[in-house]
């Protein structure tokens, strides 16, 4: 009976849906490495090589020798960060995208 009301309702709801999507973040992990470089170093390269990671172009700090912290007050007693969580086939070798957290 109403077409273009239908229509235009369903497109509506269509761009209101769409507008109100949160954008997609990477899970992150609050990890204890042993140091933390920037991408193009050449340790980092070393690992990221090892591992088969391609690093070629992006600009961020990355943490070698990470584990998680999953204990609150856990003595980290190297470099404390909050990175994007880790593929399982990293290991502990490497983490991308590290931020130092501050207590």
């Amino acid at each position: 009976m109403f077409p273009k009301l239908s229509l235009l309702a369903t497109a509506a709801l269509l761009t209101l849906a769409t507008a109100t999507t949160p954008p997609v973040t990477p899970p992150t992990s609050n990890q204890c490495c042993t140091s933390v470089l920037d991408s193009g170093s050449a340790a980092v390269s070393a690992v990221a090589a090892l591992v088969g990671l391609d690093l070629n172009g992006l600009n961020v700090p990355v943490g070698l020798g990470c584990s998680p912290i999953t204990v609150i007050g856990n003595n980290c007693g190297s470099t404390t960060v909050v990175c994007d969580a880790p593929e399982k086939q990293w290991g502990s070798l490497i983490a991308i995208n590290c931020l130092p957290i501050t207590l």
